[in-house]
């Protein structure tokens, strides 16, 4: 019986941390306005998200050293990733 109760704790956090990592998390979320590129603090129209800004820490650069994106950083310590037409292509999450 204990066995059983601990598999369903381990299964429990499991799915919450697939849940914490999930789009459907609002958090995660594109319609949620402090991910959105309408936000200006995640518009490339933002100088700090600009290729042209050479002391910005957000430019994303390939090996090559050309600018292919920018990542803005969450209140909660995640960070949303754009390209540098404002498209969101991704996040990492706190």
């Amino acid at each position: 019986m204990i066995k059983y109760i601990s598999l369903m704790f381990v299964a429990s956090a499991s799915a919450d941390g697939l849940y914490d990592s999930s789009p459907m998390n609002f958090d995660n979320n594109i319609m949620n306005y402090e991910n959105s590129p309408m936000n200006f603090n995640n518009s490339p129209m933002n100088f700090e998200n600009s290729p042209m800004n050479y002391n910005s820490n957000r430019i994303i650069r390939n090996d090559s050293g050309d600018a292919i994106g920018y990542g803005v950083p969450k209140a909660n310590g995640g960070m949303n990733i754009y390209n540098l037409d404002g498209v969101r292509e991704g996040y990492l999450y706190e």
